[in-house]
């Protein structure tokens, strides 16, 4: 798996741009899988879906069960799962839970936030044939108040040039770069030899990622880096609207739609 899993991914580092989205249904998943090389079962489904203040809400439980859905609607495309906080705080758990989700989701990989702290777990977990992306930058497991993109000072410049070189030698297969500033997203990427998936973080970046819900227009958020593609929520109260109009004159359901 973790040969398979790198391999793919890999060969496309300065190649082409790899396309990665969210998906935490089996819908959503069958319809956006014929265009992305990765779909990622991520644990922002906590805000999207269920209304969390804070990633940090989200269990095991529910990750694997959405991915459980997302897995029958994916037939191309790599299926990478995130681990929710607090689910790989050592080594041991951390193998017993990614175990436990790759064998019950039949995922392809698992995510990881962190750099230099999590970097034994990291080869701990590569060590058991176990695919682990990475995750630096913005890391929403660990964020307090609002959100600052990184890589400002030079302090943090060099930390995460530091954590990104340590999670390659540890093994991960691609590094996700959150809301880094351009310039060194670009270093990042050219610094080391798997791919970066940014998300706000430039197209200096091997690949982006995006939460297909953003994508969509089916939430209200106003974040910098999300571009809205679509307007379904617009497209979701006009058909409700119609639906109602139809009901309300009798005419829904007509001779067509009866038995």
């Amino acid at each position: 798996m973790l040969a398979k899993t790198s391999k793919l991914i890999l060969k496309k580092k300065h190649k082409s741009k790899i396309v990665c989205l969210t998906a935490y249904s089996k819908n959503i998943a069958e319809e956006i899988d014929s265009y992305t090389d990765l779909i990622l079962v991520g644990d922002s489904l906590g805000s999207v879906l269920y209304n969390f203040d804070t990633t940090r809400k989200v269990n095991l439980t529910m990750m694997i069960e959405h991915s459980k859905s997302v897995r029958k609607g994916v037939k191309k495309s790599l299926m990478i799962v995130d681990m929710p906080f607090n689910t790989y705080k050592n080594k041991s758990q951390a193998l017993k839970n990614c175990k436990k989700v790759m064998k019950e989701t039949k995922c392809d990989g698992i995510k990881l936030e962190g750099g230099k702290k999590i970097i034994d777990i990291v080869k701990h977990l590569v060590k058991f044939k176990i695919p682990v992306m990475g995750h630096i930058g913005i890391m929403p497991q660990s964020v307090r108040g609002k959100f600052k993109y990184k890589g400002k000072t030079n302090t943090e410049k060099n930390k995460l040039l530091k954590d990104s070189k340590s999670l390659e030698e540890a093994g991960v297969f691609a590094i996700v770069l959150e809301c880094i500033e351009r310039k060194l997203s670009k270093e990042i990427t050219d610094s080391i030899n798997i791919p970066t998936i940014g998300i706000g973080s430039s197209n200096f970046c091997d690949g982006q990622i995006m939460v297909t819900d953003d994508l969509l227009g089916l939430t209200d958020t106003k974040i910098k880096f999300v571009k809205k593609y679509a307007d379904l929520k617009g497209s979701v109260k006009n058909a409700v609207k119609k639906f109602k109009l139809d009901v309300k004159k009798g005419s829904y359901p007509s001779i067509k739609y009866s038995y």
